[in-house]
């Protein structure tokens, strides 16, 4: 009779524990959906650069692709151009974002570059933009990726790590990424510092506030 009447506990716990674990399932999903929809869009640095000169006019759009891949594999990929507002049509940078869940709350955006990007400058907006690319056609930054955690409602922080992203780019040994993600900006602080750990190019004194425009 005992074990007869421990079967109802055993099974109601059972019951919790799997309603649970469903649910953390449906917050970590909505956590990266989140995560990913405030990346998407396009942006400008404009009014940042009416107040203060030392910043330039920029556009950053960004875009999904390979929606595909998303459902198979957990993973979300945005194409992402930034250009002077002076020449949209000639992007001074072109990469594309891999964006996974590492555990609950954290997040990574792996970097990757484009073999001859500028074929596909304007390709933001597309439908269904760089079709005609796959994941293993691209080139992995290594030690770029950004790693960000969820800080509250619509609010992601995170940056890489110490030197571990090297560069090139104006005599740089390494570069540093810090990013903020809020609903209606987004600020990134990208700089290059040579082996002495002097900065050699980057904003000075601050990252560029990307305010959302779509």
């Amino acid at each position: 009779m005992k074990a007869k009447c421990l079967l109802p506990v055993f099974f109601a716990a059972l019951m919790t524990i799997l309603l649970t674990n469903n649910v953390k399932s449906q917050i970590k999903s909505i956590d990266i959906n989140s995560l990913v929809n405030l990346m998407e869009g396009s942006f400008s640095s404009e009014e940042q650069s009416k107040s203060d000169s030392d910043y330039f006019d920029i556009r950053l759009h960004m875009k999904r692709i390979w929606k595909d891949i998303e459902k198979e594999n957990e993973e979300y990929w945005l194409y992402a151009e930034q250009a002077s507002a002076q020449s949209p049509d000639k992007p001074y940078r072109q990469r594309v974002y891999r964006v996974t869940r590492t555990y609950e709350g954290r997040f990574e955006s792996a970097v990757y570059t484009i073999s001859d990007p500028m074929r596909f400058a304007g390709a933001w907006k597309l439908e269904e933009p760089l079709t005609e690319l796959s994941p293993d056609s691209l080139t992995l930054r290594d030690g770029c990726t950004v790693t960000l955690t969820l800080m509250g409602k619509d609010h992601y922080e995170g940056g890489t790590k110490k030197k571990d992203c090297e560069s090139e780019l104006r005599d740089a040994e390494y570069a540093t990424s810090k990013v903020e993600i809020f609903a209606d900006r987004i600020i990134s602080w990208d700089r290059g510092f040579d082996k002495d750990g002097k900065l050699v190019w980057g904003a000075e004194k601050g990252g560029y506030v990307f305010i959302r425009i779509k």
